[in-house]
């Protein structure tokens, strides 16, 4: 149990919701290898000083997840510890970068539309504000479990029809083809993290409070030119990063 941290009181964050973060970081860390099992409610209350029912809510929306599993008469077994690893390299592909982790990788779009660029958007791509670019909103699913939920935008007047494309294809980078550009690259990738928001919990099948890397990068041509802004949220308990040279 070393190594998990005691929660903070008014913060605006529920205690469950801090412990079931605190649990589900120590499940990834392999704390509880050696017996495959969380610790008691009454070891974890006493750990956390908190009582048995805030710890029940914490384990109950990990189990929410498929993370642990109760078991009359033993206790709470972990069911799921590994995660998908995905690198972040100056060629970043999705489905190349799990391929050999996942049975079934699946691309949804949820929508798509023509907008006018904000400062963000404009900056990142290195548009005017107010330049039209097509914005993409996306699911993707690793063995029917969804993964990463992105909103991407591109410059309208070279990409017009990406979302069809991308409809069609399943793929940025065979959209990307159909559309007349053939290779691509990664420029910059930022990471953070933070709470799932509502959108995220629907969107992703997580429980409040479950934790989120979220990812901002741009991807230019080979010549250097902005093509596509992303904004990815990816489920922390499922996805890891490795930063490649």
């Amino acid at each position: 149990m070393a190594g998990i941290e005691q929660v903070q009181r008014q913060t605006g964050v529920a205690l469950w919701r801090q412990i079931a973060d605190r649990i589900r970081q120590a499940i990834s860390r392999g704390a509880y290898d050696e017996t495959g099992m969380v610790p008691p409610e009454t070891v974890l209350a006493l750990q956390f000083g908190v009582n048995r029912h805030t710890v029940r809510s914490a384990l109950a929306a990990l189990a929410q997840e498929g993370i642990v599993r109760a078991v009359q008469g033993r206790g709470t077994l972990i069911e799921r510890k590994e995660r998908l690893n995905f690198p972040i390299s100056r060629r970043t592909r999705f489905t190349d970068g799990i391929r050999d982790q996942a049975r079934e990788t699946r691309a949804l779009l949820l929508g798509h539309a023509e907008e006018e660029a904000d400062s963000e958007v404009a900056r990142w791509l290195h548009l005017e504000q107010g330049t039209p670019v097509i914005r993409l909103e996306t699911v993707r699913e690793a063995d029917k479990r969804p993964v990463s939920r992105a909103t991407s935008w591109f410059p309208a007047a070279r990409f017009a029809g990406i979302g069809e494309a991308y409809r069609t294809a399943g793929s940025i980078t065979k959209a990307f083809i159909a559309l007349g550009l053939s290779d691509y690259v990664r420029a910059t990738t930022e990471i953070t993290a933070a709470h799932a928001d509502a959108g995220d919990i629907a969107d992703l099948e997580l429980t409040p409070g479950a934790v989120l890397l979220i990812t901002k990068a741009m991807n230019t041509d080979l010549d250097g030119v902005p093509v596509q802004y992303s904004i990815s949220r990816f489920a922390a308990d499922r996805v890891q990063f490795t930063i490649e040279n």
